[in-house]
């Protein structure tokens, strides 16, 4: 099952299959085959889809939208990483390089222009 995993052009992937039937009648080899088998019919009509590429943004906005932003985060699938509140709150998110330009849209009218968005190095 393993090798099948491995050679396959999947990653991030755990495989578990279950035996429903005790007996001995596929001996050692067809169990193996049996268990590979089943490994690439799954693999084969597994629905695929790219993990996208986080990227870090550092957003500093008033206290007044602080709410606001915080609505926004599970939309565009973001993660606080660190909030740091002094005259004005500095926030830094992880979110999904694809939902960049479009939170950072969202902020923007959000605030009414007066927050500052900016993106960090893509984060490991």
């Amino acid at each position: 099952m393993l090798q099948i995993v491995l050679h396959s052009p999947i990653g991030e992937i755990c495989v578990v299959v279950s035996r429903w039937f005790g007996g001995i009648k596929l001996g050692t080899g067809g169990l193996v085959r049996a268990y590979q088998e089943s490994v690439r019919n799954n693999l084969a009509t597994l629905p695929l889809r790219l993990c996208p590429c986080d990227m870090k943004l550092h957003v500093v906005i008033a206290y007044t939208y602080l709410n606001g932003l915080h609505r926004l985060l599970s939309a565009h699938e973001a993660h606080i990483e660190a909030e740091n509140y002094q005259s004005e709150v500095s926030v830094l998110l992880r979110l999904p390089s694809e939902h960049m330009s479009i939170f950072i849209e969202s902020v923007t009218s959000l605030s009414n222009g007066t927050a500052k968005c900016t993106p960090m190095p893509k984060a490991p």
